[in-house]
Order: structure tokens, then sequence, then C-alpha cells
């Protein structure tokens, strides 16, 4: 059976990568397992048929039969554990890159998502400049670890891996911002995700639902 998940129907962002259904269809270009896509209103997100789905009324989701998932390291951890191609076979490999994972979602992404709801909510605020600069010394004291950690290396442990996907998908979010920049090996670093064939299929899909152009 082919898995369907939800994306929105217009992204907030053009399809620039950011909305989280497009680290789902990455994970999916990376096994070679086709899927559906159902799309979502910001109206149909909220009613009743979609938060039977999703509780919180979010995008995206994962329906497979009987299988409904929510969250998007939850369904790309799913999808990585029934294939093959981003989790290690080898135990420990394989510990540390889910231990990856969840580093991308709990410690480098939320300080990420906290400049981004500031910018977008708080920005007309007298007080939003200092905010942000909170915010972004937050922001680059996870970058100063995580740029030290992966040193010259290509991935954070050995081959790519769920661990580095999440990680990209995280990092993306701070282009706009030109933090990312101060780090030559993250910079580098993302720039090999997003040279992967399986993340340019993704954002190709990604982007044509909001430009109504097909894919190439």
């Amino acid at each position: 059976m082919t898995p369907t998940i939800t994306a929105f129907e217009r992204s907030p962002d053009g399809g620039q990568g950011l909305a989280r259904d497009t680290r789902v269809r990455w994970a999916f270009e990376e096994v070679g397992q086709p899927y559906n896509v159902r799309l979502v209103s910001f109206a149909a997100m909220k009613e009743p048929a979609h938060k039977a789905v999703h509780p919180f009324g979010q995008i995206p989701t994962y329906e497979e039969g009987d299988l409904v998932l929510f969250e998007s390291g939850a369904i790309v951890f799913h999808i990585a554990e029934r294939h093959e191609g981003l989790l290690p076979t080898e135990a420990n490999a394989r510990a540390r890159a889910i231990t990856w994972m969840f580093a991308a979602l709990n410690t480098v992404e939320p300080p990420i998502l906290d400049r981004a709801t500031t910018w977008i909510s708080e920005r007309k605020e007298p007080w939003c400049e200092q905010r942000l600069r909170l915010v972004d010394d937050r922001i680059r004291s996870r970058l100063d670890d995580l740029s030290a950690r992966l040193g010259n290396a290509d991935w954070l442990d050995g081959e790519f891996s769920a661990g580095d996907l999440m990680m990209v998908s995280v990092l993306i979010r701070l282009r706009s911002s030109r933090i990312l920049d101060e780090y030559p090996n993250l910079s580098a670093y993302v720039a090999r995700g997003e040279g992967r064939p399986a993340y340019k299929r993704a954002f190709a899909a990604q982007l044509a639902i909001n430009t109504g152009a097909p894919p190439a």
C-alpha cells in the first residue's frame, strides 16, 4: 500500500523547503518509496477530520492502511526503520544516527524556530532587536558545538543517515538570517545535503505545488 502524507495547499514559504513535509518527502526519495500527497488548506487543518489524524492541526501526517502518524521526526524515523538507506545496519552506528535525529529536533531546532517566531510575530515591537540578539546568541552556541563536532567530515557519523537528513532540514531554516554563513563547514554540510539527488526531487515536488509548474 502506498503511504499518503499531507502537505500545505499553499506553503507559507512559497515552496522553498521549509515546510516539514519536505523532510518526509526527502526520506521517501532516499529510500525509493513512492508516496501520495493530500493537500490541505489552513482552514482544513483545523477541522475535525484533519485533527483526527493530527491532534494539533498541523502537517505533515502519514497514513498507510490502519497506521496513522504525525510529527515529521516520527514519520522520518518510521520510514528509516522500514526501508534500507537511512539507518546503518550496525547496532551502535544505528543508535548514534537516531541520537542525531533527536539532537536536530530537540537541541538545534528550538532556538532556530524561536528566531523565526520572534521575527514573524514580534518584529514591530520596540524590544524585538534585543530579543533577536539573545536568540541569535543561543543559536550560535548550538552551532559552535555542532561545527566543532562535524569538523571536516562530510556527515555527522560516517555515512549519510537520517540524522543528517533531519539536521540539514533544521539548518536550512537559518538561510535568511545569514548566521550559517559564519560557519563554513556547516554551510558546506547543508550544501552537500541539498545537493543529494533525493533532496532535489523532494524540493522540486514541494515547489511545484506552490508554483503550479510540474517538477522537472
